[in-house]
Parts: structure tokens; C-alpha cells; sequence
């Protein structure tokens, strides 16, 4: 059955997978929905345990969902088989065979569609070449960096030329400077191809630099989907906002609009601050997620909300503090490494517009 809605990659219409035979055995993913959009790429992100990597192997037909449909450019492939899908998938661990060299490793897969040798190990080459491996298709791998063995993989699954391809962890093998390098290799390779990617991963960071997309899961459900940007600003949830990237959660109270200045719009209070909430807020306890980078230190004055520094750290182009003060210990990281504050030093703290949310409880 062809699906209507061609324009995506990908597509999961209320699919869920359970181990076991009875309806009483948990669901690892729980009636979830979402599209990959032809040419984008999709993160999905959570902790350990939520159902990402299960998610990712349904996409793949490494698994079976126990209800719901799956379509892949346009097409419905829940019960066809890997082979039958047009995929490709990049394993954390490279999976390379170590017995054969470079291009014979990017081969591999090709040698099944084709008959014709030559024309295999041409396209092979270009697929090297198209991932900066040029010149290296007779080393082994283990002696290539952590770095060109994943390029080596990268190159055998776009070889096969897939309709959508899947990264499951693919940088959590290599070291923080190699990581950094890596995702934006495979972001700018996927936007010069336009590729169809699904993407997981547990680091925000990781999800925030590359997608176009992110789907936050959590206990096998989706918890909020949308732009990296809308993810980080405006959180859906407590779990969101504490996940996607470092916030602190502050227990505040939200309250309707002014009916004297209604034109205010709603707002929730933290101490003496007031923060901007959404009209479809219920009034009542709320928590407020505030980034680090939020707060805006100032001069000890009767606004604000009063904070003493209890400790400093220097990095180089940030300085993070602790401050004590009548809301709990306050972490802040500030771009002024030129501003002397010294343990004890009494400020003022307010937000900036950006990097708070109210969410509700």
C-alpha cells in the first residue's frame, strides 16, 4: 500500500513494539508517531532505556512492531524484511571486517547488486573519495583512526545508495575533539546529498548541532518533538527542559492576566521575577526551567533577586558561578571573564529573554 504522504522519508503511524506474548508485558515503545521529512535529518534522543534504539530498529526491520504502520518513501514496509527496505545502517561499533582492506570493506555490500566487478570498485572509490578517503583503499582498519573507520562505514552504507539512512550512536567510540569534527562532517555530508537520516543518540549537544529535527523520548513515548531551537527554548515538560541541555527547575506559580492590563498576558513569579507563561497555562504551581546562560548578574539593588557568590570558575571564555540566595543554590555561566566577582561578593540576578520556560508541573 503506497502512502498518500510521499514527502517523507520516513513515517511511524501509532507503532508499538512489546517483548513477549501477553498484553501485560511492558511496552518498550508505546504508540508513538512521527515523519522524517524527504532529504532532513531526525535525531532521536533520550536516556538509556527509552526506546530509541528499538525505535531505530524497526525503521530498520531488525525488528517487528506489535502494532502500528511503517512507511519509508512513501511506501509500507512494516512486515518486509532489512533487506527489502532500502536502508542502510552506520553500527556504533563500525562493524568492519578486519580481515579486508578499505575498499574491499565499502564493497561488501555492493557485490550482491552488481555483477560487474569494476564497476563496483569505481563506485566504491567515489563513495572514499566522497568521504575525504582518498587514497587509503588498501589499509586495514586497524590502521585507520577511530575517525576514518567510521568514514569507512559511512562510505559502505552510501554506497548502496539508500532511501533513508540510520546512525545508531555513531560517535560515541571517538574522543570529544574527534566527536565535534565528525558531526559536522556527517551534517554536512547529509545536507549536500540530501539525505534522509534518522539519527540517535543520548547527547543533547550531540542532537542540537546536526538535526533538523529532534524526537525526545522518554519511557518509550514521545515527550515532545519539533526544531532544535523550539526544543531548547520551549520546553513541553519538566523532563524536556531538564534533558535537553543543562537547566535548573525552580518551583514558581503562574497567574492569568492582569484583568487591570490584560494586554500583559500571563505570567508565573520566581521570587520577586516575573516570567512570561503561556495563556493556555493552567493558574497555579508551575516550575520554571532556567538555563545557566539566562541569568543576568548585576550590582547588589532592591530588583532582582538577591544571591551571594559561594563559588567561581575560571574556563577561559566563561566564568561559572554559584551563588547562594532565597530561591536555592543558582548556577550561572557569564561571558564577562573580565568581571571580578570575589567569594562572598553580594549581587543581583535577573533573566534575560532568552533560556527560560514555565512548564507545567
Amino acid at each position: 500500500m503506497t502512502n498518500p504522504a510521499a514527502s517523507y522519508g520516513i513515517e511511524f503511524q501509532g507503532v508499538c513494539k512489546r517483548y513477549g506474548a501477553s498484553e501485560s508485558d511492558p511496552l518498550v515503545v508505546d504508540h508513538i508517531s512521527f515523519t522524517v521529512p524527504r532529504g532532513t535529518l531526525t535525531t532521536i534522543l533520550g536516556p538509556s532505556g527509552c526506546g530509541k534504539t528499538t525505535t531505530l530498529r524497526m525503521i530498520a526491520g531488525l525488528e517487528s512492531p506489535t502494532a502500528g504502520r511503517i512507511f519509508i518513501d512513501g511506501q509500507e514496509v512494516t512486515t518486509l524484511g532489512p533487506a527489502q527496505r532500502n536502508v542502510s545502517l552506520v553500527f556504533q561499533s563500525y562493524a568492519l571486517f578486519p580481515h579486508m582492506n578499505v575498499i574491499d570493506n565499502v564493497c561488501y555490500g555492493l557485490q550482491t547488486a552488481h555483477s560487474d566487478k569494476e564497476q563496483v570498485r569505481d563506485k566504491a572509490r567515489a563513495m572514499l573519495d566522497t568521504v575525504g578517503l582518498h587514497g587509503l583503499d588498501l589499509r586495514r582498519p586497524h590502521e585507520l583512526s577511530g575517525g576514518q573507520q567510521q568514514r569507512v562505514a559511512l562510505a559502505r552504507a552510501l554506497a548502496l545508495e539508500p532511501a533513508v539512512l540510520l546512525f545508531d550512536e555513531p560517535l560515541s567510540n571517538l574522543d570529544a575533539r574527534l566527536r565535534r569534527s565528525m558531526r559536522e562532517e556527517i551534517r554536512a555530508l547529509q545536507q549536500r546529498l540530501r539525505l534522509t537520516v534518522a539519527y540517535v543518540t543520548h547527547d543533547q549537544s550531540e542532537a542540537l548541532a546536526v538535526s533538523d529535527q529532534i524526537v525526545v523520548m522518554n519511557k518509550g513515548a514521545i515527550a515532545q518533538r519539533g526544531a532544535p531551537s523550539e526544543l531548547y527554548e520551549q520546553p513541553a515538560s519538566e523532563f524536556v527542559a531538564g534533558f535537553m541541555g543543562e537547566a535548573m527547575l525552580f518551583e514558581g506559580h503562574n497567574h492569568a492576566a492582569d484583568t487591570v492590563n490584560p494586554a500583559g498576558g500571563s505570567y508565573a513569579q520566581l521570587g520577586p521575577l516575573r516570567v512570561p507563561s503561556s495563556a493556555a497555562l493552567a493558574p497555579g504551581p508551575v516550575k520554571i526551567a532556567v538555563r545557566p546562560e539566562a541569568w543576568v548578574i548585576g550590582p547588589a539593588t532592591s530588583t532582582g533577586v538577591a544571591a551571594r557568590l559561594t563559588k567561581r570558575t575560571y574556563l577561559g571564555s566563561i566564568m561559572e558561578y554559584t551563588f547562594a540566595s532565597a530561591l536555592g543554590e543558582i548556577f550561572v555561566v557569564s561571558p564577562q571573564v573580565q568581571l571580578e566577582l570575589d567569594v562572598g561578593a553580594p549581587v543581583s540576578l535577573t533573566l534575560a529573554d532568552h533560556g527560560v520556560s514555565v512548564v507545567g508541573r
